[in-house]
C-alpha cells in the first residue's frame, strides 16, 4: 500500500467512528416524536417529547465520565486502542435500541432499558470524537492540520446526514403505522453496517504516526489535568459553548421544530435538514483548509461573530412557516457554522500539551457537550413551552455565542501552531 493511500485509510479510520456515533444520535433526535409515545405515553404530547429529549440528554451527561475514561486510555495506553474500544461500545447499544420492548409490552422497564443503553453510549461518545480529532491532527502533515482535523467533524456531520436520509426514506415510503411498529427499529439496527466497516478500517490503524509512538509518561493524566490546568479546562469548555448548543439546535432539533412545534408546520422538514447538512459537510473541510492558510483562530472568530449576529433573525424568519424561508435560513447558518467547526479540532489539539491532550480535550469537550449540547433540544422545547416565544431558543444561543467569542479571543496556541498556520 502506497504511503498516500495508507495515510488516507488512516484518515478514514479516524473519522468512521464519528459517522456511527452521530448517525445514532441523529436517529434519536429525528425519531423522538415517534418514539416518545412508545416509551413515555403522556396525555400532553409536548410533555412526552420533553421526556424523550431528556433521555437524549441523559446519554450526554455521561460524556464527561467517558472523556475521563477514554482520555486516560488515549494518553497512557494509546490513541488507537481508545478508538477501537469506543466504536464497539457505541455500535452495540445502538443495535440493541432497535430491539427494545415498548411501554405497552413491559411498562416502565422500557424507559429504564432505553436510559441504560443511552448511558452506555454516552460513555463511548465521550471518547470517540475527541480521540478521532486528536489522532487525525497528530498524524497530519504540519501544513494540513486544519484540513485533516476537519475530517473528524466531516464524519460526524455525514453521520447526521445519513441518519436524516434514512429517516426521510422510511417516512416517505412507509406508512405512519409501520414506522411506529418497525420502521424506527430498522433505522437503529442498520447501524450494524457502519460497525462492521469501522472495525475493518480500525484493524489497521497506524499508531506510529501519532503520539502512540512516543514514550508514555507515568501518573494519572486525568488527575494532572484537573489539578494543574483547571483554568484552561474552563477556557476550552466556554469556547465550545456555541459549538455544542448550536450544532444540536441546527442539525438535530430543527426538523422537530419545523415540522412539529411551529403553529404552521413546514412539510418536508427532514429534506430541509438534509440540504443544510450537505452545506455543512461541503464547507467544513473548506474552512479547515482555509485555517491552514490564515490561522485557526481568525476563521473560528469570524464564524462565531456571524453566528451571533444571525441566529435570532434566523428564528424570526423561519417562524413564518414557509418552506423557502426555512431552507435559505438553515443553509446560510450551516455555512456560518462550518467556519466554527472546520478548524476547531486543530485549535483544541494545538492548545494542550501532547501527553495530556486526550484527557484535557476529553474532559472540556464532553463537559460542554453534556451540559449544553445534549440538553439543547430539551431546553429549546422547554423555553418555547414556557415563554410562548418561538424565537426564544435564538436568544439562548446568542448569549452562549457571545461567551464563546469573548473567551476564544483569550486563547493562546502553541508557537508551533501559530507559526505553521500563519
Amino acid at each position: 500500500m502506497s504511503s498516500k493511500l495508507h495515510r488516507e485509510r488512516n484518515t478514514a479510520a479516524g473519522a468512521i467512528g464519528n459517522v456511527l456515533e452521530w448517525y445514532d444520535f441523529a436517529l434519536f433526535g429525528f425519531l423522538a416524536p415517534i418514539m416518545s409515545p412508545l416509551f413515555f405515553p403522556d396525555s400532553d404530547a409536548l410533555v412526552g417529547l420533553i421526556k424523550t429529549y431528556g433521555v437524549f440528554a441523559a446519554g450526554y451527561l455521561m460524556r464527561p465520565l467517558g472523556g475521563m475514561v477514554f482520555g486516560f486510555i488515549g494518553d497512557r495506553l494509546g490513541r488507537v486502542k481508545a478508538l477501537r474500544l469506543s466504536v464497539a461500545m457505541m455500535a452495540i447499544p445502538t443495535m440493541l435500541v432497535g430491539i427494545l420492548p415498548t411501554y405497552e409490552q413491559v411498562g416502565a422497564w422500557a424507559a429504564a432499558l432505553l436510559i441504560i443503553l443511552r448511558l452506555i453510549q454516552g460513555i463511548s461518545v465521550g471518547g470517540e470524537l475527541v480521540g478521532s480529532m486528536t489522532y487525525l491532527v497528530e498524524t497530519a502533515d504540519k501544513t494540513r492540520r486544519g484540513l485533516t482535523g476537519s475530517w473528524s467533524l466531516f464524519g460526524a456531520s455525514f453521520g447526521i446526514l445519513l441518519g436524516s436520509a434514512v429517516v426521510s426514506v422510511l417516512t416517505d415510503n412507509v406508512s405512519s403505522e409501520a414506522m411506529t411498529q418497525w420502521g424506527w427499529r430498522a433505522a437503529f439496527l442498520s447501524g450494524g453496517i457502519l460497525f462492521i466497516i469501522g472495525l475493518w478500517l480500525r484493524s489497521d490503524m497506524d499508531a506510529d504516526l501519532a503520539a502512540d509512538a512516543e514514550p508514555k509518561e507515568e501518573g494519572n493524566p486525568v488527575w494532572e489535568v484537573l489539578t494543574k490546568m483547571p483554568g484552561q479546562l474552563i477556557q476550552l469548555s466556554l469556547i465550545l459553548l456555541v459549538f455544542a448548543s448550536g450544532f444540536y439546535t441546527l442539525f438535530i432539533w430543527m426538523p422537530t421544530y419545523l415540522g412539529h412545534i411551529l403553529p404552521n408546520p413546514i412539510d418536508h422538514a427532514d429534506d430541509i435538514n438534509n440540504i443544510a447538512t450537505i452545506v455543512l459537510i461541503i464547507f467544513i473541510p473548506i474552512f479547515g483548509w482555509l485555517s491552514d492558510r490564515i490561522g485557526f483562530k481568525p476563521v473560528i472568530l469570524t464564524g462565531m461573530t456571524l453566528f451571533l449576529v444571525a441566529i435570532v433573525p434566523m428564528f424570526v424568519w423561519v417562524d413564518h412557516g414557509q418552506f423557502s424561508h426555512a431552507l435559505i435560513a438553515t443553509a446560510l447558518m450551516a455555512c456560518v457554522f462550518a467556519a466554527i467547526q472546520g478548524p476547531m479540532p486543530a485549535l483544541l489539539v494545538e492548545s494542550v500539551p501532547t501527553h495530556l491532550r486526550a484527557s484535557a480535550i476529553g474532559i472540556a469537550y464532553n463537559l460542554t457537550l453534556g451540559l449544553f449540547g445534549g440538553t439543547a433540544p430539551m431546553i429549546n422545547t422547554y423555553l418555547i413551552d414556557k415563554t410562548g416565544n418561538l424565537a426564544s431558543p435564538g436568544w439562548y444561543l446568542l448569549i452562549l455565542a457571545a461567551i464563546s467569542l469573548i473567551v476564544t479571543l483569550t486563547l493562546r496556541l502553541s508557537p508551533r501552531a501559530s507559526a505553521s498556520a500563519a
